[in-house]
C-alpha cells in the first residue's frame, strides 16, 4: 500500500494541505522568534528559538572588533534552518491560530524577515565601529608610547620606538581606509619630530644615531606613504656629523675622524661636507699656533694626532682627500718642528729626561732646522743635569770656547763619553786605556789616590773653556755597566785644569 499522509501534529484541527501556509510558517520561524510554531500553538519549540536567539545576542552584544565565533553563527544558522523545515512541514496539515488566510501569514512572514536582516545589518555596523574603535586605540597606545620614549635616551628607547612603527606600518598596510590609517600621517610627523629632538636641541652628537635610524625607516614603512618624511633625517643628519666631528676636533676627542668620515662617505657633495677640510686645516693652524704659546708640548702631540688622524681621513674622503692629505703633511712638519719648543720647555720645567729625548727626535727630524745646533747642546745639557741638577738651572747657548785650558784624560779601560755645560756646551768621546783596569774601592780609599798617574800615555782632550762653573760628566759607552761620574769644576783664569776619569764598580772622576 502506498505511505498515507504524516500523522497531524497535535493541538489543532487538521487540514487540507497548504504549500502556502507551509511557506508562512517556514518564513515566520526564519525571523529568529518561533512565531510560526506561535500561529501552530507549539510553545516549547517557540520557546526554544527564542531561547536560541537569546543566546546568540548574549554571545555577539555588545558588539566588538572580534565579533561572534564562527561555530556559533554557523550553529545558530542550522537551528533556523531546522525550525523553517520543521514549521513547513507541521504547518503543511495544520490550521493557524491567526490569521485565517495563509496569504496573509505568508506576507507578514516575508516582512519580519526584515527583524534578522535588519540586526545582520545593525550588528555589522557595530562591529565595524568596534573595529575602528580598536584600531584607534592601537594608534593611541603606539603615539604615547612614542612620546613616553622620546624623555629617555635613544639607546634605551629604541625597541619601542620599533615597536611603534611596526604599529603605524600594519595600520597602513592592513588597514588602509580605516580612520586609524588616515591618522598615520601626522602620528609619522611626531614620531620623525620625537626620535630627531636631540637635533633641535642642537646636541649634536646625541642627534646622530637617532637620525641614522630614521633613514632606515623605509626599510619598514614604504617610501610612497612616507613622503617627504623620507628625506627628512639627510640633511639634518649631515649637519649634526659635521658639527659633532667639529667638536671633537676642537676638544681633541678621537671620535671625530668617524664623524667626518662618516659624513664623507655618506653626503660627499653636501654643504656640511664641504666644511670637513677647511675645518681640519684651522685646526692644524690652531695647533701650529699653540707651539709658540705655554704648552708646546701638548701643541706638538696634538700636531702628531691630527697628522695620523687626518692621514686616515684622507684614504676615503673623495675629492676632498687631496686638501686633507696637504693639511696632514702640514700638521707632520709642523709637529717635527715644534718639537725644538716643546724640548726647550720640559728643559726649563725640570724634566730633563724628557727633554733630552725630545732634542733628540728633533735633531733626527730636522737635519736643515735653525735650531738643530742648539737642540743638540740642550740634549747634552739635559743630560748632563739628569746626574747634575745644578747644570740645568740656565737653558745653554751655542756659545763655544774660551780662554782656560781643560785636559780630560780617561784612566779606564772603556770608552767614554765626556759631556760639559755650562757658560759652553759640549761633548766629546775617549778611547779607553789599553793598560788601564778598573780600581777597587779600598783604593780608591788609600790615602794619596790619584788616578791619571804613572806615566802612561792616557787617552786624553784639551779644550778651552771660560771662566766660571762647568759641569761634567763622563759616561761609559758600549755596554759597561759603570756609572756616570760628576764633577762640578770652577774654572778661574791663570788656573789650567784637569778632568781624569776612571772605573771602579762606579765611573769616578777627579783633576
Amino acid at each position: 500500500m502506498p505511505p498515507g499522509p504524516p500523522p497531524v501534529p497535535a493541538g489543532l484541527p487538521s487540514a487540507p494541505p497548504d504549500p502556502w501556509r507551509a511557506a508562512a510558517v517556514a518564513l515566520l520561524n526564519l525571523s529568529g522568534l518561533g512565531l510560526g510554531y506561535a500561529l501552530l500553538r507549539r510553545r516549547l519549540l517557540m520557546a526554544g528559538c527564542l531561547v536560541a536567539t537569546g543566546v546568540l545576542l548574549l554571545v555577539a552584544l555588545p558588539a566588538d572588533a572580534d565579533g561572534v565565533p564562527g561555530a556559533a553563527l554557523a550553529g545558530y544558522a542550522v537551528l533556523l534552518l531546522l525550525a523553517a523545515g520543521h514549521g513547513a512541514v507541521a504547518g503543511l496539515r495544520t490550521r493557524l491560530t491567526w490569521p485565517g488566510r495563509p496569504a496573509l501569514a505568508l506576507l507578514l512572514g516575508v516582512l519580519l524577515l526584515a527583524v534578522p536582516a535588519g540586526g545582520a545589518l545593525w550588528y555589522q555596523d557595530a562591529h565595524d565601529e568596534a573595529v575602528e574603535q580598536a584600531l584607534l586605540d592601537r594608534l593611541d597606545k603606539a603615539d604615547r608610547l612614542v612620546a613616553e620614549s622620546g624623555e629617555r635616551p635613544f639607546t634605551a628607547a629604541e625597541s619601542d620606538y620599533r615597536s611603534a612603527l611596526g604599529v603605524y606600518r600594519d595600520l597602513t598596510e592592513h588597514h588602509a581606509g580605516s580612520r586609524a590609517a588616515r591618522k598615520v600621517p601626522d602620528s609619522l610627523r611626531t614620531y620623525y619630530t620625537t626620535v630627531g629632538a636631540a637635533y633641535g636641541h642642537q646636541d649634536w652628537c646625541t642627534a646622530v644615531e637617532p637620525l641614522k635610524f630614521l633613514r632606515t625607516v623605509p626599510d619598514t614603512v614604504s617610501k610612497e606613504r612616507l613622503g617627504s618624511l623620507a628625506r627628512w633625517p639627510d640633511d639634518r643628519l649631515a649637519t649634526s656629523l659635521y658639527e659633532c666631528g667639529e667638536q671633537g676636533l676642537t676638544a681633541g676627542a678621537a671620535d671625530w675622524v668617524t664623524r667626518f668620515g662618516d659624513l664623507l662617505d655618506t653626503f660627499p657633495g653636501s654643504g656640511p661636507a664641504a666644511k670637513v677640510a677647511p675645518a681640519v686645516d684651522s685646526a692644524v693652524q690652531k695647533a701650529e699656533k699653540a707651539v709658540r704659546g705655554d704648552e708646546p708640548c701638548a701643541a706638538v702631540a696634538q700636531l702628531r694626532s691630527l697628522d695620523t688622524r687626518i692621514g686616515d681621513l684622507s684614504k676615503s674622503s673623495g675629492d676632498q682627500g687631496g686638501s686633507l692629505a696637504k693639511a696632514a703633511g702640514r700638521a707632520g712638519r709642523s709637529g717635527d718642528a715644534g718639537e725644538y719648543a716643546c724640548g726647550v720647555s720640559q728643559y726649563k720645567d725640570g724634566d730633563f729626561d724628557a727633554a733630552r729625548k725630545t732634542m733628540e727626535q728633533f735633531v733626527s727630524d730636522n737635519k736643515n732646522d735653525k735650531n738643530q745646533g742648539r737642540a743638540k747642546k740642550i740634549a747634552i745639557a739635559a743630560e748632563v743635569a739628569q746626574t747634575l741638577p745644578a747644570a740645568g738651572k740656565k737653558l745653554p747657548t751655542t756659545a763655544s770656547g774660551g780662554s782656560i785650558s781643560v785636559t780630560v784624560k780617561n784612566d779606564s779601560p772603556d770608552d767614554i763619553t765626556v759631556m760639559y755645560t755650562g757658560p759652553v756646551t759640549g761633548s766629546f768621546t775617549l778611547k779607553g786605556c789599553g793598560g788601564c783596569k778598573a780600581y777597587s774601592l779600598a783604593d780608591t780609599l788609600l790615602t794619596g789616590f790619584k788616578p791619571c798617574h804613572g806615566g802612561k800615555d792616557y787617552p786624553q782632550r784639551t779644550i778651552s773653556l771660560p771662566v766660571g762653573t762647568t759641569y761634567f760628566v763622563h759616561k761609559p759607552n758600549g755596554n759597561s755597566t759603570a756609572t756616570p761620574a760628576s764633577d762640578t769644576a770652577k774654572l778661574r783664569t791663570g788656573y789650567i785644569y784637569t778632568e781624569c776619569a776612571y772605573t771602579t764598580r762606579t765611573l769616578g772622576s777627579g783633576y
